[in-house]
């Protein structure tokens, strides 16, 4: 990128230069992924699951939920970096009410617009 707004600048006119446009450009995405990055390394926590078999943040989560399962990974959008897995927050209603908890249970939780909701906990796994 350096070499491509070098070479746009030898060109002349800045203003109306659109390769020096589009470089400084691509420039200023870089260095906002560059921003992102570093911030997610400067406060990134390193999460010890406990081996207890209990959903706790970090988790990997599969619920029965009616005739269906789900599967999901109990935590932040910070966590997003680590994997591909749906993340549902600890915060959320669901997240909440299986926070604690471990395979074989079964637990009530509010989901949004009022209605009451059973999930049967298939099991609790550490991310891998």
């Amino acid at each position: 990128i350096a070499q491509k707004i070098k070479e746009a600048r030898a060109e002349g006119d800045l203003s109306e230069n659109g390769g020096y446009q589009a470089a400084k450009e691509a420039q200023g995405k870089n260095e906002g992924r560059i921003a992102e990055h570093t911030h997610k390394l400067r406060y990134a926590q390193i999460l010890q699951t406990s081996s207890d078999g209990r959903a706790e943040e970090g988790s990997v989560v599969r619920l029965k939920i009616g005739e269906a399962e789900a599967e999901f990974l109990l935590g932040s959008r910070d966590l997003s970096c680590t994997t591909d897995k749906k993340i549902i927050s600890t915060k959320s209603p669901i997240g909440a009410a299986v926070l604690g908890h471990k395979a074989g249970d079964t637990v009530d939780y509010e989901a949004p617009g009022g209605r009451k909701m059973q999930v049967e906990i298939i099991s609790v796994t550490p991310l891998a």
